[in-house]
């Protein structure tokens, strides 16, 4: 499998959870199969996405397209830091 995690600062959490709600159908187009939001603790507008995708490629192609861009810009996003992962091992305890 594998993933993205990025973390970014968004202006407005519920500005910017509509917008990447809004976009769920291009993101499963390009290639995400399930993903996780989080905020940091001591600050509620620093997000943490992380999901799976279909391909390192996939995801690459998709986030740094044109039109991901500027949805990001629409949706006050600050500096995101891209993390492209692979898989090693999972297990549950």
């Amino acid at each position: 499998m594998q993933y993205v995690l990025i973390i970014h600062e968004v202006e407005d959490y519920e500005s910017w959870k509509k917008i990447f709600d809004d976009a769920s159908d291009i993101r499963r187009e390009a290639g995400e199969r399930a993903y996780q939001v989080l905020k940091y603790e001591s600050n509620p507008n620093k997000v943490v996405h992380f999901s799976s995708w279909t391909s390192i490629e996939d995801a690459k192609r998709f986030f740094e397209s044109p039109e991901l861009v500027r949805i990001r810009a629409d949706a006050g996003v600050k500096s995101p830091d891209f993390i492209y992962l692979e898989q090693l091992e999972s297990g549950i305890l």
